[in-house]
């Protein structure tokens, strides 16, 4: 299932509390799902964190013709100088638009 995919690529569970958050509905507490932003956020501090990369760059969303973001690229390592190159890459791309990709 999709669940099950998202868990593997996650590592635990702990997605689920970064895709939904609860909100008070017309008949009580109810998960409204998050801006898939706020995911790409999440995964990037957990490349930190959890996987104990030092270096992470920002999401760099990848879009289709239609300029909808199909997924986010990172670049994580230990090491500064690959960090710094791949950052000055990912950020060209990021200024340029998605017409540059």
């Amino acid at each position: 299932t999709e669940i099950a995919k998202m868990t593997a690529f996650w590592g635990d569970e702990s997605w689920r509390d970064v895709a939904y958050r609860k909100r008070q509905g017309l008949f009580g507490k109810m998960l409204e799902k998050t801006r898939n932003e706020d995911m790409a956020v999440a995964y990037r501090k957990r490349l930190r964190e959890v996987a104990g990369f030092e270096y992470v760059s920002e999401a760099l969303p990848m879009k289709n013709s239609k300029r909808a973001v199909i997924y986010y690229l990172y670049f994580a390592s230990q090491n500064e100088t690959g960090y710094k190159v791949a950052k000055e890459i990912l950020d060209k791309y990021r200024d340029g638009g998605a017409d540059s990709v």
